[in-house]
């Protein structure tokens, strides 16, 4: 008698792992927040509304990380084995200065984009090349910034980012700023 009622319960205890099991497949799992995205993983058309973007001439859109704080101004791009044509990086400055940059442990090529307040561009320093071994030169700009775009190098050229052209930015906090009429 035992041992039929340890069958009858083991046999329920199948079935309801089955429909636990079933019940919990289905559904699509929840796309990432915007803010756990890793700049080499693409992102899901929602996430990417969410992340800050730079307009290049044309339309086109430029996926953007910031670095702001002095520890991500310092890291900036160092240590990345790519950077893809759509992705950039967007230093912002509380004050608009002369800035300077170097490209030390940068592995890549880079374009600099120097951009005045109003988001238009003072100056450009085309592909500027890693710095493997101390010392590194300084790409200083011409005309005080507040914000410099770092994308890979040739996109500056290809896309017609020259001195004078405005950008256009969404989702960066503070840039570019109001101009007072």
């Amino acid at each position: 008698m035992r041992s039929r009622q340890l069958s009858v319960i083991s046999y329920q205890f199948v079935i309801i792992l089955l429909v636990i099991t079933v019940a919990g497949c289905g559904g699509t799992p929840p796309e990432p927040e915007a803010d756990t995205l890793v700049a080499d993983q693409p992102a899901t058309p929602k996430a990417r509304r969410d992340l800050p973007v730079a307009i290049l001439p044309g339309g086109r859109p430029l996926t953007l990380e910031l670095a702001i704080t002095q520890d991500e101004i310092g890291q900036g791009l160092m240590f990345r084995s790519s950077l893809p044509e759509n992705r950039g990086m967007l230093f912002l400055f509380r004050e608009e200065r002369i800035p300077s940059f170097w490209m030390k442990n940068t592995l890549i090529p880079l374009d600099m984009v120097f951009l005045s307040a109003e988001g238009t561009v003072v100056d450009v320093i085309h592909n500027a090349r890693p710095c493997p071994t101390d010392p590194c030169p300084q790409y200083v700009a011409k005309a005080p910034a507040m914000a410099v775009l770092e994308v890979a190098a040739g996109v500056a050229e290809s896309h017609g980012l020259d001195n004078g052209t405005r950008l256009f930015f969404k989702g960066v906090p503070g840039f570019p700023r109001e101009v007072a009429p």
